[in-house]
């Protein structure tokens, strides 16, 4: 897998009463990944070059 796209600090800074398993990371980066791909992709299929809070 490339370069995480999340931060691993962040994320664990945002987490108040939990630990974070270091799997939560990959499952994290991978959804926001997907998440990017669609927003992506709906911004194409709607005549845009540009990805807007929207097209999430």
């Amino acid at each position: 897998m490339a370069d995480m796209i999340i931060s691993k600090s962040k994320t664990k800074e945002s987490v108040k009463d939990c630990n974070v398993s270091g799997e939560f990371y990959e499952a994290l980066d991978l959804k926001v990944r997907e998440l990017i791909k669609a927003a992506e992709k709906r911004a194409l299929e709607n005549g845009r070059k540009t990805v807007r809070p929207y097209d999430l």
